[in-house]
């Protein structure tokens, strides 16, 4: 799936396609989907004592079930906030109330904690639009997250959560890329990721 050329070029050709398959799939196909991430997800994070996870939008892998199902971990769960201006991600606990904010996302109504608070979790769940064999996810092209996992703990499980379709062989990749340890997808469940793609 890897394209030729600069790597930014190629990742916004594929954010448009991946994007549009998004869109076009059937809300009975996303709501499978939704069931099957979140439970293989709750296997996978048993035992977590804080957890960095987010808000699916309706078109994302676990929209409608995360972040609700993973209080049954017992958890802390830490939520982001897209802030008003600029490209750095806050933090909020969650506590079950959510509201609208920046590009209609929804985001706890908590205290702000600040963009380190994510340094606090065990494991932090991660979207994506696509995640190849060694774990180079490709976001939305914001940088909101390239931005957040620099105050990651270095031993924190980052998984990222896609389609069948979105666990791809390569991506282009660029230096700020942090590869996620792990991929959790519909039919897949959870599948360890090696740095070296092997």
């Amino acid at each position: 799936m890897i394209s030729s050329g600069e790597p930014s070029v190629a990742k916004d050709r594929l954010r448009e396609d991946l994007l549009a398959r998004r869109r076009a799939r059937p809300t009975a196909q996303r709501e499978a989907a939704a069931e099957a991430v979140v439970a293989t997800l709750l296997r996978g994070l048993r035992g977590v004592r804080t957890l960095a996870a987010f808000v699916p939008d309706p078109t994302e892998p676990g929209a409608g079930r995360l972040p609700d199902a993973c209080t049954e971990l017992g958890a802390r769960i830490l939520l982001p906030v897209v802030p008003p201006v600029g490209r750095t991600l806050d933090w909020a606990d969650h506590t079950g109330e959510l509201e609208p904010g920046r590009f209609g996302l929804l985001h706890p109504v908590g205290p702000r904690l600040g963009p380190t608070a994510i340094a606090a979790a065990d494991a932090v769940v991660v979207p994506a639009l696509a995640v190849d064999r060694a774990g180079i996810r490709l976001g939305r092209g914001g940088g909101y997250y390239d931005r957040a996992l620099v105050h990651a703990r270095p031993d924190a499980v980052l998984v990222a959560v896609v389609f069948d379709d979105e666990r791809v062989d390569e991506l282009p990749r660029e230096v700020h890329d942090r590869p996620v340890r792990a991929v959790v997808t519909p039919s897949g469940g959870w599948e360890a990721l090696q740095p070296d793609g092997r």
